[in-house]
């Protein structure tokens, strides 16, 4: 059973989610909560985890961050080489560093796994998919790379084009042969407390992609990004969010 969706927006109208009737499972949540910082929005996030019981709805979050660079619990302090004036924030989601900002898509995925009747590993990969079929929509082929979690496409030219210049260690190493013709659209990252989910997935659709290059993406020195629009793909983030929002939907709450 498919269940019922409510819709939220942070909008001045003040609309407020409204339950189906008749649903014999909590509605899943829809919510744009819009422009928000990301600190703001995290702790907002941590606070409905914490608060939730056995029958509160799970929710969708649509939001878009002014720039930021965060650090996961895997994250270490040298893959930010020259953060400037975009903070650094470390906080708990699963992953390493990863960058926020204008014209990406982000959606949180507030999901009591105890519902769903699978873990995280599983959650993950609904997500990667519900991305992945997002891309689709608009002709882009998406895909997974073994060990690295997130969504990739296919590029040309070398990743080290994309690295950073003077990276000894990246040098030493040389580029990770998982990343030679492709680049990360999209990067996820999960917590999960008491059962329940938070965090979610960043798509790339039109945005600077610059400050990549002042940190190893996911941990991973050169690892190149790309988003929609430098793949020749100009649509609206809304309606891009829209759709996303509709994939994950689908993926983790099927009928």
């Amino acid at each position: 059973m498919m269940r019922p969706v409510a819709r939220e927006t942070d909008e001045t109208d003040g609309a407020r989610a409204r339950e189906a009737p008749d649903a014999r499972l909590p509605p899943v949540r829809l919510r744009d909560l819009g422009r928000s910082e990301y600190s703001e929005t995290w702790q907002a996030m941590r606070a409905f985890t914490e608060a939730r019981g056995p029958d509160t709805p799970d929710e969708l979050w649509l939001v878009e961050h002014p720039p930021v660079f965060t650090l996961g619990q895997a994250g270490r302090g040298e893959h930010v080489h020259a953060p400037g004036a975009i903070p650094v924030v470390a906080t708990d989601r699963g992953g390493q560093v990863t960058y926020h900002g204008p014209g990406q898509v982000v959606v949180y995925t507030l999901v009591d796994l105890r519902r769903t009747g699978f873990f995280v590993r599983e959650l993950v990969r609904r997500i990667e998919e519900a991305v992945i079929e997002t891309l689709a929509s608009y002709g882009v082929a998406g895909f997974r790379v073994d060990g690295a979690p997130g969504v990739y496409v296919r590029i040309a030219g070398s990743p080290q084009e994309g690295a950073r210049q003077g990276d000894a260690a990246a040098a030493e190493s040389g580029p990770d042969p998982r990343f030679l013709d492709r680049a990360k659209i999209a990067a996820l990252g999960i917590k999960v407390h008491r059962g329940c989910a938070y965090h979610g997935v960043a798509l790339n659709v039109a945005m600077d992609l610059s400050p990549y290059s002042r940190i190893d993406p996911c941990g991973y020195p050169g690892l190149r990004a790309t988003d929609l629009a430098t793949l020749g793909v100009c649509r609206d983030r809304q309606a891009v969010g829209e759709r996303l929002l509709e994939c994950l939907r689908a993926q983790i709450f099927p009928d």
